[in-house]
């Protein structure tokens, strides 16, 4: 499918906004992991505002594309995106982790409208995604499942359960990505508990497998789109990233995993975005 130079532009813009809300949420709050959320900003982007077949005025509609954020938490990205899309005003955003707040520090579906499944505990979301998708394929339905794990993620073995589980059921409606920018909250994932070769290990499972640069708009977007055409196995889209990508001072610093930046960062932050 062609993809137009216009749309690429505006997805990297509204991708932009996105960064911005989740610094500012996240600085608001005073905690939170602004690393992995920014460095999935542009995949989750992606899928809202392109792919994906959702609508804000009926979150619960039957035949909608369902998303599970596996790497939950990376929630002020998603709440960042669903505000952007209408699913409730912006200004709920500055109110994340507050007590009382539709926005806790983890995705909760019984809380934030637009939510399809409550996640945080790591390794868990695949096989959530795992059952929506099989439903779908039971009740003959045409909506597809998106997930987002973490590559620090795939150290848990439910994932790897999981996996043999999609291929097992030929979940072909079922899309993953790994949002691979290599660190986790201990350190490097090759020196905590290495999951490599990603592709090698996806592919032996008995899945397709696609490898992208994750912040490339088109790449992401050309990846799904090979995806739907992919019949009788799951697809992983193997996403390189950096994390925190888009502020110069987070990328690749495993400290921004989880940290709220001070005042006088967000404005060097939001000036780099």
């Amino acid at each position: 499918m062609s993809i137009s130079c216009e749309t690429i532009n505006e997805l990297n813009s509204k991708a932009r906004i996105v960064r911005r809300h989740i610094v500012e949420m996240i600085a608001e709050a005073g905690s939170g992991h602004p690393g992995g959320s920014l460095s999935s900003a542009d995949i989750v982007t992606a899928l809202y505002f392109h792919i994906m077949n959702v609508d804000p005025q009926n979150p619960h509609w039957p035949e909608r594309d369902r998303f599970v954020l596996s790497k939950g938490h990376a929630a002020p990205l998603l709440y960042a995106v669903l505000a952007e899309k209408g699913f409730f005003p912006k200004e709920k955003l500055l109110t994340l982790r507050k007590t009382g707040s539709i926005l806790q520090g983890h995705p909760d579906m019984k809380l934030t409208p637009g939510l399809d499944m409550t996640t945080g505990s790591l390794g868990q979301g695949l096989s959530a995604a795992n059952g929506m998708a099989l439903a779908a394929k039971l009740d003959k339905k045409s909506y597809r499942v998106y997930v987002v794990m973490g590559d620090g993620e795939l150290e848990e073995g439910q994932i790897w359960e999981a996996a043999m589980t999609s291929a097992h059921y030929k979940l072909d409606n079922l899309t993953a990505f790994v949002d691979h920018n290599g660190l986790q909250i201990d350190g490097p994932i090759q020196k905590v508990m290495s999951p490599e070769n990603i592709h090698e290990k996806f592919k032996a499972f008995g899945w397709n497998v696609i490898d992208i640069d994750g912040h490339d708009m088109k790449q992401i977007l050309d990846a799904v789109e090979e995806a739907k055409t992919v019949k009788n196995r799951p697809t992983v889209i193997v996403a390189k990233t950096v994390k925190g990508k888009g502020v110069p001072f987070m990328e690749n610093q495993v400290g921004w995993h989880g940290k709220a930046p001070s005042p006088e960062q967000v404005k060097e932050a939001l000036k780099s975005i």
